[in-house]
Order: structure tokens, then sequence, then C-alpha cells
């Protein structure tokens, strides 16, 4: 084969591709480890809430559970869950807006901004990536 010949392309556009998906797995990886210290940091507002308070505390925490798990199975394929992706992205980033709105008078918000903040960037980044948008035509062709 000649320097240039389109196997050659085709062999270097494979190779691009093979490395923004790494690079998104990576970070869907990462958000779900962050996830999982969620749940950890979770369970002492659990054990600490009082009734007024247990069930939002319990609600949230599997939530962390659910999103470690969500951001797992991104990584894991991340070109085959329609839906999965905007979902999540969605969820993060009207978290991130809540916050923002909320600023400095409401508890917590502040930290809610910077994480869910960077995950809405993590999701987005690994979104474009890994060209999650992709998803949609094989799952209407299965539909």
């Amino acid at each position: 084969m000649s320097v240039g010949s389109p196997s050659s392309h085709v062999e270097s556009v494979k190779s691009a591709g093979r490395v923004r998906d790494r690079i998104a797995r990576a970070l869907l990886v990462l958000a779900a480890l962050g996830a999982v210290v969620a749940v950890a940091g979770a369970v002492g507002a659990v054990a600490d809430a009082g009734p007024a308070t247990r069930m939002v505390e319990t609600w949230r925490m599997l939530g962390f559970v659910v999103f470690a798990g969500v951001f797992l199975l991104l990584a894991y394929r991340p070109r085959r869950y329609a839906g999965i992706w905007e979902l999540a992205i969605l969820d993060k980033l009207g978290l991130t807006i809540a916050a923002l709105s909320f600023g400095g008078e409401v508890e917590g918000a502040s930290e809610a901004l910077f994480a869910d903040g960077a995950i809405t960037l993590i999701l987005l980044v690994s979104y474009g990536l890994s060209r999650a948008w992709t998803a949609w035509p094989a799952a209407r062709a299965t539909a």
C-alpha cells in the first residue's frame, strides 16, 4: 500500500475513533467512581438523617448508585444506549442550572454546582468523543 491510499486513510480514521472512545470511556469511569464516592458519603447522611429527611437522603444515595451504573454502562457500550445519554445529560444539566439559580441561598448548592457541572461537562465531552448519537439509527432499525 502506498502512503495516502484510501485504505490507510480508513485505518487512521478507525485509529482516531478508538482513541476517542478510550478517552470517553476513561471520563465515564471517572464519573462512575465519583458517583461511588458520593454513595459512600451519602451513607452517613442517611444514617444521621431525621424522620423529616431520611427518605430524601435515601433517595439521593440510591440515585448515586443508579448514576454510577449508568456511567459504567455508557462506558462499556457508548453507542448502544439511545436516549440514556441524553437523559443523563439533561438530568445533570438541570441540576447544574438549579444549583446556579439557588446560589448561596440553599445549603449544598455550591457543591452541587461544582459536582453536577463537572459531570455535565464530562458527559458532553464523552458524548461527542464517542459519537453516541449514532445509537439512534440502530435503535430505530430494531424497533
